[in-house]
């Protein structure tokens, strides 16, 4: 179990990236509540699975309180069965940046097309390789956000 704050930045992809990944792994996520203060995700990572409870975004989106924990993955897929209706499904791709790296997310189901880079970060002024796939930045931008694509998925914009 884990209890921090999270800093990253996230961008749009425009170039390779796949080249550079050491591995991917697919992801499937619902959230079973969203709301401007808080969000409870359920979240299955190959055979993993965890619940996550986010706070509100500070900071134009650069920060915000998380709080996860592992949890059974056959209990995952039945509280998936709760959330709401749009399943977020990806397979993310780990590309090194230097000491930190890149988690670039390429969508599927109801977000086919997305592909979003983000990377975490220890400090909101650590400095960090940015590398050539990368597009515009869309860190503040409430549209990326998952729980936003769970409501408003890619394919309907």
């Amino acid at each position: 179990m884990s209890m921090q704050n999270e800093i990253e930045r996230k961008f749009l992809v425009k170039g390779d990236f796949k080249s550079l990944a050491t591995h991917s792994i697919v992801i499937k996520q619902g959230y079973l509540s969203v709301d401007n203060e808080r969000l409870v995700r359920i979240r299955t990572a190959g055979t993993k699975a965890f619940i996550t409870i986010k706070g509100k975004s500070r900071q134009q989106g650069l920060s915000r309180f998380e709080w996860e924990k592992e949890i059974d993955y056959s209990e995952a897929l039945e509280l998936l069965k709760l959330c709401k209706p749009v399943i977020i499904e990806k397979e993310r791709y780990i590309v090194p940046a230097g000491d930190l790296y890149y988690e670039v997310d390429v969508f599927h189901g109801a977000n086919e097309g997305l592909v979003i880079a983000e990377i975490e970060l220890p400090a909101v002024d650590t400095p960090f390789e940015k590398m050539d796939f990368l597009g515009e930045e869309v860190t503040g931008d409430r549209r990326y956000f998952n729980s936003y694509l769970s409501e408003h998925p890619y394919s309907q914009w």
